[in-house]
C-alpha cells in the first residue's frame, strides 16, 4: 500500500496572481523606502540644526572669553601704569631725600643735637611717605581685582546665558 503524501498540493499561480503579488510587494517597499528617506531627511536636518546651534553657542562663548581676555589685559596695563607712576614718585622722593641728607651731613659737626633731631624727623616723615605709597599700590591692586571680578562675573553670566539658550533651542528642535 502506498503512503499518501501529507503535503497539500500547491495552488497554481497564474500570471495575474504573480503580478498582483509583486505590485503589492513593490508598493510596500516604496512606502518603506519613502518612510526611511523621510526619517533620514528629518534626522539629517535635526543634526545640521544641532551642529549650527552648538557652533553659535561656541562662538558666543569664545567672544565672551575674548572680551574677558581683553579686559584683563587692559586692567593689567592700567595697574602697571599706576604702579610705575608710584615707583617714579618714590624714586624722585628718594633722590630729593639723598640731596637733603648730603647737605645735612655737612651740618652735623656744628650742632649734633639739631642734626640728630632733624634726621629723626626726616626719617619718620619718609617712612610715612613710603607707607602711603605702599598703601596706594595696595589700593590700586585691590581696585584692579574688583574690576576683574566684575568682568569675570559678567562673562560667566554671558556664557551661562549662551548655554541656557542653546539647551532651550535643542529642546525645541527635538520636540518637533
Amino acid at each position: 500500500m502506498g503512503k499518501q503524501s501529507a503535503r497539500k498540493p500547491r495552488p497554481v499561480e497564474t500570471t495575474e496572481t504573480i503580478e498582483t503579488t509583486e505590485t503589492m510587494k513593490g508598493a510596500a517597499m516604496n512606502d518603506g523606502t519613502k518612510k526611511a528617506q523621510e526619517m533620514f531627511t528629518q534626522s539629517s536636518g535635526k543634526a545640521v540644526e544641532t551642529m549650527t546651534l552648538w557652533a553659535d553657542a561656541n562662538q558666543r562663548v569664545l567672544r565672551e572669553l575674548a572680551e574677558l581676555s581683553a579686559a584683563t589685559a587692559k586692567e593689567g596695563v592700567r595697574l602697571y601704569a599706576e604702579l610705575q607712576q608710584s615707583g617714579l614718585e618714590a624714586l624722585r622722593e628718594a633722590q630729593a631725600t639723598a640731596m637733603r641728607w648730603q647737605s645735612t651731613w655737612q651740618e652735623a659737626p656744628r650742632d649734633p643735637l639739631a642734626w640728630y633731631q632733624r634726621a629723626l624727623t626726616d626719617g619718620v616723615e619718609h617712612t610715612q611717605k613710603w607707607f602711603r605709597i605702599l598703601e596706594g599700590n595696595a589700593q590700586a591692586v585691590t581696585r584692579t581685582a574688583e574690576r576683574l571680578q566684575t568682568t569675570a562675573e559678567q562673562t560667566g553670566k554671558g556664557i551661562q546665558e549662551s548655554f541656557t539658550e542653546a539647551a532651550t533651542k535643542m529642546k525645541d528642535v527635538y520636540a518637533a
